[in-house]
């Protein structure tokens, strides 16, 4: 008896569609639709992107407003190509980690602004798992 909780496997159809590189690399192409659209964004709005910086209190400004667009299109990139993905996804991860201290501070924050806050901080958590999986499923296939 195998010591895997999970299920059999798939139907054959479905297998087949999980087996395939498309799907793979469309998979990673969606899970880092936020930061590779947020850096595009942010590159197009510099100005803006650094003031965002200096509301957060990131000083200097314009070198946490680089080092965002660096690590959100970089990142997004290596996770998407998936030779290095678990450099990528690390990187993405540990900066998704530090938005919650950082902007998501919900225990900082009363009423509605902290439950909003709250509610970012645990989907920022969930994207940081996608990330860890599609690190070890990367690592996987490069094995």
């Amino acid at each position: 008896m195998s010591a895997d909780p999970l299920p059999s496997a798939a139907p054959r159809p479905v297998a087949g569609l999980l087996e395939s590189s498309a799907l793979r690399v469309v998979a990673r192409m969606l899970l880092t639709v936020p930061f590779w659209t947020s850096g595009l964004a942010k590159l197009a709005d510099f100005g803006g992107t650094t003031a965002e910086m200096a509301h957060f209190g990131l000083n200097p400004p314009a070198v946490f407003a680089i080092a965002t667009i660096l690590v959100q299109l970089g990142g997004s990139a290596l996770v998407i190509q998936g030779r290095h993905a678990w450099l990528g996804a690390g990187a993405l991860g540990l900066f998704t980690a530090l938005t919650i201290p950082l902007v998501h501070n919900f225990w900082a924050q009363e009423g509605e602004r902290g439950m909003l806050a709250m509610f970012f901080a645990l989907e920022h958590i969930g994207m940081i798992g996608g990330l860890m999986l599609a690190a070890i499923l990367c690592h996987r296939r490069a094995s």
